[in-house]
């Protein structure tokens, strides 16, 4: 037997906007839309994070918690400018709280200004029928609006005018990781080994800075289409419509509705609606499963026994003879065999049924960084 088992990763101590796709529909559960004026007022803004947050570990040095958000307040108006009233050719994504808009405006004021001219922005619009959207909204704001962290989205501001509520948000030159793992084009080269591992580790660097606080934010939504990338391909968590403070008072969980992706979603939350802080690790390691295999996490196109990769997955990233033909061929076998069965070993330890035999996400990033520092051994040349 090949178990990949046999060369262990070393353990340095005992985290677009369109839906992934992925065959069937979200576990998201609805709610009923309250008007704006019952829910929100400016002394809400900022709250859910929690004052409590301060302590963030050494991995995660360069993000910081801000006091209250430092956002810009857009009106309706100037965002109609920036979007060209909001045209259909300037759609970036969509997704179920609305489309997401491209959008020009001033890099220092942030004032909109005509196509071509400043910086360009990402402008999310509700979808006024979207039942989760008014929570969903809040929620990024109350999050994004005072985390800072080079692994997360950054969000500019927002406006919030009578039924009318938009997020405007750095631009993300490349899209979503969904789209470079699974659409096919010449738009979306594959992608080689050496910049999925970047990708995993900056998404991972995003999670982990999430988990190192005081009072540990769960995103609760880690999945492909929520990774974005920028120009150079560094990673980037976006949509917070879904994060949740973790528990307190030396608690180990939340109770709460189930709300997430299938697929993504940690076996124990589906089960109980105990929501762990390492139900994001079983999402990362979904998603890193994805970017080992090429495969999306639910797939209908795929035999009835394929269609959830992690249970078909499973014994081929135990067994090193199987594991090549989990690798996604578009690698044409260029990556470090050791550092795939590495790889292999922390999808495993991630999407553990067991929440307490998954690594914290700190670990994980270190793993991953042992892991791209494996370098492929050049191919011995034919003699003449």
């Amino acid at each position: 037997m090949g178990s990949c088992l046999s060369s262990p990763v070393k353990h340095l101590s005992p985290h677009d906007s369109r839906p992934s796709g992925a065959g069937r529909s979200a576990e998201k559960t609805g709610s009923q839309s309250i008007p704006v004026s019952d829910r929100l007022s400016s002394t809400t803004l900022g709250q859910s994070v929690g004052s409590s947050i301060r302590n963030i570990e050494d991995v995660c040095l360069e993000g910081q918690i801000l006091e209250v958000p430092n956002l810009r307040i857009f009106t309706f108006a100037e965002l109609k400018s920036a979007t060209r009233n909001f045209k259909p050719e300037s759609v970036l994504g969509e997704g179920g709280f609305g489309r997401v808009y491209k959008g020009w405006v001033d890099k220092k004021t942030l004032n909109p200004t005509k196509s071509g001219v400043g910086i360009i922005v990402a402008v999310k619009k509700l979808n006024p029928e979207s039942v989760q959207g008014l929570e969903e909204w809040e929620s990024e704001v109350n999050f994004l609006g005072r985390l800072s962290h080079p692994n997360l989205v950054k969000l500019l501001g927002y406006c919030w005018e009578d039924t009318e509520l938009l997020l405007v948000y750095e631009y993300m030159a490349r899209g979503s990781l969904e789209n470079h793992l699974f659409r096919k084009g010449t738009a979306y080269e594959p992608l080689p080994w050496e910049l999925r591992l970047k990708i995993a580790i900056g998404a991972a660097r995003g999670l982990a800075f999430l988990h190192a606080s005081e009072r540990k934010v769960i995103y609760r939504d880690f999945k492909a289409s929520n990774i974005l990338l920028d120009s150079d391909f560094n990673a980037k968590l976006s949509d917070f419509g879904l994060a949740k403070n973790g528990p307190i008072g030396g608690q180990s969980h939340v109770t709460t509705r189930v709300m997430g992706t299938q697929g993504y979603v940690a076996p124990e939350y589906v089960a109980t609606g105990h929501l762990y802080v390492k139900s994001d690790v079983y999402g990362f390691g979904v998603v890193l499963l994805e970017l080992l295999s090429g495969l999306r996490a639910l797939d209908d196109s795929r035999p009835n026994a394929q269609y959830i990769l992690v249970d078909f997955a499973r014994p081929l990233l135990v067994d090193c003879r199987k594991l090549i033909d989990l690798m996604d061929p578009r690698l044409g076998r260029k990556y470090p065999l050791t550092a795939a069965q590495q790889a292999a070993q922390l999808i495993l330890s991630c999407i553990s049924v067991d929440p307490k035999g998954r690594p914290s996400m700190k670990e994980v990033v270190e793993i991953l960084e042992q892991i791209a520092e494996i370098k492929r051994k050049p191919k011995k040349s034919k003699p003449m």
